[in-house]
């Protein structure tokens, strides 16, 4: 829970929620009109909302992170990424992380603990992705991708991480803050 200040700013009022489009998990679109704490009304607003996320950092006994491949039509292009998926409508979110390492790399195990909680754009989407640290992973069967999932494993040494990330053959951010965060914890 993020600290709160006696000066922060009130929520807004949502004056009318209408929703445009809905195709979940992968998205629901509303349009919503609000009233700003100042009397200034915004007519026209959409957020999309989707499940929550999670993504996995996992990292073997002899300090590689399990990393995949996969190409993405966003941005039309194959980059490195950490597992990750949405979660299922009643699972635990850590379950959730569980089944999504496991199926996309076969790698499971370790010792787990929430690494990040982050929001890909708070003002536009209302999820939370949360990030998990699995440490001690090893393979404990065959990757199940998703039929819709055509992805590589890749185990890469920690310490060449920070290279892949300047070379920026990592570009989801939230696959590389919660990375980020895992080098910057053990500088410490």
């Amino acid at each position: 829970m993020p600290r709160r200040f006696a000066d922060d700013p009130a929520a807004w009022q949502a004056l009318d929620t209408r929703y445009l489009f809905r195709k979940p998990p992968w998205l629901v679109l509303r349009h919503q009109r609000f009233r700003l704490p100042n009397g200034s009304e915004i007519a026209d607003y959409w957020i999309c909302e989707y499940p929550p996320w999670v993504n996995v950092v996992a990292v073997t006994a002899a300090e590689q992170v399990v990393l995949i491949r996969q190409y993405r039509p966003g941005l039309g292009d194959v980059h490195y990424e950490i597992p990750a998926g949405t979660v299922d409508e009643g699972e635990d979110i850590e379950a959730a992380a569980r089944r999504e390492l496991a199926e996309e790399t076969g790698y499971g195990g370790g010792r787990w603990s929430v690494l990040t909680r982050l929001s890909a754009n708070p003002a536009l989407q209302n999820n939370i992705t949360t990030s998990y640290l699995a440490e001690g992973v090893s393979l404990l069967g065959r990757a199940q991708p998703e039929a819709t999932e055509d992805l590589r494993v890749h185990l890469v040494p920690l310490a060449e991480i920070p290279d892949l990330i300047d070379r920026g053959e990592m570009v989801q951010a939230l696959h590389t803050a919660p990375l980020l965060r895992y080098l910057l914890r053990r500088r410490t």
